[in-house]
């Protein structure tokens, strides 16, 4: 998969220290681009961008924070300006994963999915935005939504709200962004093994892959090329949408515990 485009673009990728964020780091990469990558997990962080600039000759810029928190979103452009001198894709990538139920879900909870989910997505293309106008550059979003945010899961109202949100954000910011020249759209990932969905779910593969109808949970490259085709410019017509990427299981949408 080779998209010349993409040669020596300059991307942000926040929660990008494991997981889909690292395989869009390295598929980008692959492709000659230049990175400016994000994870609260300072020292992963690090460890992963060591790794990364060994392999592709210092493209990498880590940036470690709370993805939702307005001076770190600032701090990662102003970097990315000031040593690339340009940004031309974002990946809104960072979120977290709250279970509870309904009755006793906590206001501090609630509070800290959106701050994450939403505000940090929200605020990093509105800077964003504002850059790729200046620079009358024709930027390409995505955000990490989720088919959880298309299809009701138990348990997970807040974070499936946050979900289906940056899917409406997709939609709503193609009315401002799009005169510019600036595509946003969302991806959605299925059941996806993980870091983060091992320690939640030891038998996370076994358990969602009888599910799934091809019987296979997600790698995070799959969604990673994904997200790769919707920055290039073979997508470049492509705006406001959510691309599911969940190996059909919405359309069916068992959960394992409904099946024997």
């Amino acid at each position: 998969m080779v998209f010349a485009d993409i040669q020596d673009k300059v991307a942000i990728i926040t929660g990008g220290a494991e997981g889909i964020g690292l395989s869009v780091a390295k598929l980008l990469l692959e492709q000659g681009a230049r990175v400016v990558l994000n994870d609260v997990n300072s020292l992963l962080l690090h460890n992963e961008v060591r790794l990364l600039n060994d392999r592709y000759n210092g493209k990498v810029i880590p940036f470690s924070g709370d993805a939702g928190d307005l001076e770190v979103i600032d701090g990662m452009i102003a970097q990315a300006m000031d040593i690339y001198g340009s940004v031309d894709f974002a990946v809104a990538n960072a979120g977290i994963t709250l279970f509870g139920d309904f009755d006793r879900f906590a206001a501090d909870s609630f509070d800290q999915v959106v701050h994450v989910n939403l505000k940090g997505p929200f605020f990093l293309v509105q800077r964003l935005a504002r850059v790729f106008k200046s620079q009358n550059i024709e930027g390409r979003v995505i955000l990490m939504s989720s088919n959880v945010g298309i299809q009701a899961y138990p348990h997970l109202t807040a974070y499936s709200m946050t979900k289906a949100a940056l899917s409406m954000m997709a939609r709503s910011l193609v009315l401002e962004l799009a005169p510019h020249g600036i595509t946003i759209n969302a991806i959605a990932p299925g059941a996806t093994l993980t870091e983060r969905t091992k320690r939640q779910e030891p038998d996370y593969e076994h358990m969602w892959s009888q599910i799934v109808p091809r019987k296979k949970v997600a790698r995070p490259e799959d969604i990673a090329k994904s997200c790769l085709f919707l920055l290039s410019d073979a997508a470049a017509h492509i705006n406001g949408e959510t691309l599911v990427v969940d190996g059909g299981w919405s359309v069916v949408g068992p959960y394992p515990e409904h099946t024997a």
